[in-house]
């Protein structure tokens, strides 16, 4: 199992622990389960449901994983069971989008769960390197948390040149 620990913002600064979220990664033999812990900002939900092109634009966790050849998989999971897989060959190279996966989401309280389970063949090949991100809040109140620092001028997600690499513990 990877946890990833979102909880920093885009430039390195700590998050306030309210805001902190917690991504689960646990490699199972054909698939990939992934495991989010958020607290629930109450965003407005995207229109319709399932696979949701522009899901960015709203309350989500994304995971990138990156492979050998810039090959990389976008995972974004919301708080109201919205989801997006995109793969991608090079920095914003989209090669195939809204992927069907499986993917359950619960609000309780102020936090969301949501558990996914992405089959291996949207993935790249592993060893992989990657980095988690939470996004919430609307306007000037927008908000971008990363769990490893992006070295870049303004939030820039595909910076796949800075993903560290990702392993057990």
């Amino acid at each position: 199992m990877i946890e990833l620990h979102v909880d920093r913002t885009w430039d390195d600064r700590e998050a306030p622990p309210e805001e902190h979220v917690t991504v689960r990664i646990t490699v199972m033999e054909d698939a990939l389960r992934v495991d989010v812990s958020a607290t629930f900002h109450g965003d407005p939900a995207p229109p319709g449901d399932g696979s949701t092109w522009g899901l960015w634009e709203h309350e989500v966790v994304e995971l990138f994983l990156l492979g050998e050849d810039e090959r990389y998989t976008e995972i974004e999971l919301g708080p109201h069971g919205h989801y997006l897989v995109l793969r991608l060959h090079g920095e914003r190279q989209v090669t195939e989008r809204e992927l069907p996966i499986d993917y359950t989401a619960r609000i309780e309280g102020g936090r969301w769960t949501g558990s996914a389970v992405v089959p291996r063949s949207l993935l790249p090949e592993a060893p992989w390197r990657g980095n988690a991100y939470a996004i919430h809040g609307v306007g000037e109140a927008r908000r971008y948390l990363v769990h490893h620092p992006l070295g870049t001028d303004k939030p820039d997600f595909h910076a796949i040149g800075a993903f560290p690499r990702l392993t057990d513990g």
